[in-house]
């Protein structure tokens, strides 16, 4: 070491000053409930992505300055997000002795006068000027919106943006306990669908399930992938979480398919059959084959002049839509020409280069533009389909934990991400080798400096035709797990979120689309986090297989009230599988265990032994019970719950036993591309659900389960 701290390397107390101050967390708990700590390496990358670098220690020196000063340098936040019956003061940073005003702009156009506290809190001198802070109390009778918050001083005013948001949710529209179905909408054909489950599917499939008694229809991601073959397969990795994936879009259910010519209808006509030649077929799901047909077919239809009230319809939307819509239009125009190296991804979305392209492409942007109509006309007509049926909440939407690296919010929000970094899981009993989803994060601070305008803009348009959402990992919206890029997953650390700004968003957004959200709340994580989310109205998930206490299985009783209760997720193969232990024989077999896979299966052979014992306890199994019986049994179990929903997994409902997805796997499994089929493996069809008698009984059983009590 030289004394120079242009070349010393910071000591561990600096790095960790340096880390409380941007919200990086220095340690975290194993899955064994041990402290870890974070490697000196891992918190100078996560930091400098963070915006403030470490590399040395006068680098570290002066990037703490700089993180305690950044709040004195704006005389408001960028943004303020406040509970409409207790919102907290806002903070101003104003020169010594001012005497400013202060005001708010409501959503609606009106204005309301507000008052400075006189007395300073703390006072600093920032570049030169002396700086004192004051409190600004705002009214607790603000209505519940969007509103801007002005400040003016001299020749000094600033604004940013006020979010009341509601304390908590109201409760699922259901009147009682509900339960409902779950699905993975593109594993469930029909004999019309075109190799893949689309939204005439569902709301076949809302219709089949609410004439069943099913409250709600829970499905995977609906989010956009890539916009031309070949696509990503895993609904959880998407190009972007606000727009929608046309792979879903039913083409002869467009209004102009009506008005094809003779010739090109009989081409769609061609293409079609192709593809619903395989739906009775058990092979993988082909995505790529089937949206190239699609987009055959969809450009044929587009060129169908549109009436003028469709004209009218179209036009509207778009405008709705927003700037959003454009600039993912835009960038499935550059996408389906140019490849992941071209000059215009690194050039950016406002350059000159890429407005070129924009004029040059205008036909084609005008084409996505399109997609995105037909999907959102799709998705209402589907959630109609289900309030029909009886549903009490309908459609619940599953939103992804991120985006696609190369994909179009990468590119289109790139200045509120983090590309240096990737979000995923440390290791943990399940995934002992942690996850990376190699999805880049939010960063917090240029969120709020937006205005977290691109966050509710997803939400809004996610809730525009939904009944609910659920959040996957919503632990992220507290702290999310950075992996520097190219490193193992274990080599990360928690940053920390603005939790009250982004779940009093996504409660403001619910409470406006009257829709229920229930946040997927499984993992290691700090137990206030479950009581915050329950305080604002947010459901839980709990998982009978996960449901555990020092003396065993949680006794049905004691689930939480505020949660869907279900017996497995996505992620765990079906509950006949499950209970015949083929999940340990298949991470044994992708070599994703940490421990001897006898010790594994004993482990879980008597994890699942306590769990059936439990259920023989409450009255519900009998020794000699079939398969199907013991699966019904579970369910009656999980029915026992106090729990507001009830959720069972179509998979469930059919006799499927394979895994959709295999955390901790690519290309190992062929994740996302098992069609939905019975124990035989035999595809079962929405046309087949009705008169299926797993299907019949299991939602049979359901009913009387919640009709008991």
């Amino acid at each position: 070491m030289t004394g120079n701290d242009d070349a010393v390397l910071p000591d561990r107390a600096l790095l960790e000053q340096l880390a409380e101050a941007k919200q990086v967390a220095t340690t975290f708990t194993g899955w064994d409930g041990g402290v870890q700590h974070v490697a000196d390496e891992s918190l100078q990358t996560i930091l400098a992505a963070r915006g403030a670098p470490a590399a040395t220690r006068a680098q570290a020196q002066a990037s703490l300055e700089e993180a305690l000063l950044a709040p004195w340098r704006s005389a408001l936040p960028p943004a303020v997000v406040v509970r409409q019956q207790h919102p907290a003061p806002v903070q101003v940073h104003l020169p010594a002795g001012a005497q400013p005003r202060a005001w708010i702009v409501l959503e609606d156009g009106g204005s309301m006068p507000l008052s400075i506290a006189t007395e300073t809190r703390e006072t600093a001198v920032v570049d030169g000027a002396e700086l004192e802070a004051r409190q600004l109390p705002l009214p607790a009778d603000l209505p519940l919106g969007w509103h801007t918050l002005h400040l003016a001083t001299g020749e000094l005013s600033a604004e940013s943006v006020l979010a009341v948001t509601p304390d908590t949710l109201k409760t699922p529209p259901t009147g009682d306990r509900a339960w409902g179905m779950m699905a993975q909408l593109y594993s469930v054909r029909s004999e019309r669908s075109w190799g893949i489950g689309d939204l005439v599917d569902l709301a076949d499939l809302t219709a089949v399930s609410g004439e069943a008694g099913a409250a709600f229809m829970l499905i995977n991601p609906l989010h956009a992938a890539q916009p031309v073959p070949p696509v990503e397969d895993s609904p959880y990795l998407p190009a972007t979480r606000r727009f929608f994936n046309p792979l879903y879009i039913r083409v002869e259910a467009i209004n102009e398919y009506g008005y094809l010519r003779a010739e090109d209808r009989t081409a769609v006509e061609a293409l079609a059959t192709v593809q619903q030649g395989v739906n009775r077929d058990a092979r993988l799901l082909e995505r790529n084959t089937s949206y190239a047909a699609k987009l055959q077919a969809l450009r044929m239809v587009y060129q169908v002049p549109r009436s003028p009230s469709r004209t009218q319809q179209f036009d509207q939307f778009v405008t709705e839509a927003g700037p959003g819509l454009e600039s993912f239009a835009l960038w499935c125009a550059l996408a389906a020409e140019y490849p992941a190296d071209a000059p215009e991804w690194s050039a950016g979305l406002h350059s000159p280069q890429v407005r070129a392209k924009e004029e040059e492409l205008a036909a084609e942007i005008g084409f996505y533009k399109w997609l995105q109509w037909i999907c959102d006309e799709q998705l209402e007509s589907a959630q109609r389909a289900a309030t029909r049926a009886g549903m009490g909440i309908g459609i619940i939407h599953d939103l992804a934990v991120g985006v696609h690296p190369g994909g179009a919010d990468a590119w289109t929000l790139r200045d509120v991400l983090v590309p240096e970094v990737s979000v995923g899981a440390p290791p943990d009993m399940f995934n002992q080798l942690g996850q990376d989803w190699s999805q880049p994060p939010w960063d917090p601070d240029r969120l709020a400096q937006t205005g977290y305008g691109a966050y509710r803009d997803m939400l809004r348009t996610i809730l525009r035709h939904a009944g609910g959402v659920r959040v996957d990992h919503i632990l992220g919206l507290f702290r999310l797990w950075w992996i520097p890029r190219g490193q193992a997953p274990g080599q990360g650390a928690y940053v920390y979120y603005d939790h009250e700004a982004l779940v009093g968003i996504l409660a403001l957004e619910a409470h406006r689309a009257g829709a229920v959200v229930i946040g997927e709340d499984l993992g290691v994580f700090e137990p206030w986090f479950q009581s915050y989310l329950a305080e604002r109205g947010v459901l839980g998930t709990s998982i009978l297989w996960f449901e555990q206490t020092e003396d065993g299985p949680r006794p049905p009783a004691d689930y939480r009230v505020g949660a869907l209760a279900t017996i497995g997720t996505h992620d765990l193969p079906p509950a006949a599988a499950y209970l015949a232990g083929e999940h340990v024989t298949l991470r044994d077999s992708l070599g994703l265990l940490n421990r001897p896979v006898e010790e594994e299966r004993e482990l879980d052979r008597a994890a699942t032994a306590r769990v059936l014992e439990l259920a023989g306890s409450e009255g519900l199994l009998e020794a000699d019970a079939s398969e199907q019986e013991t699966v019904e049994a579970l369910h009656r179990l999980i029915a026992r719950t106090p729990s507001v929903l009830v959720g069972v997994g179509l998979a469930d409902a059919v006799g499927e036993r394979r895994t959709q997805n295999q955390p901790g796997t690519s290309r190992e499994y062929p994740n996302w591309c098992i069609p939905l089929g019975g124990p035989d493996g035999k595809p079962v069809l929405v046309e087949d659900l009705a008169a299926n008698p797993r299907f019949v009984s299991l939602a049979r059983a359901m009913n009387s389960a919640l009709a008991a009590g």
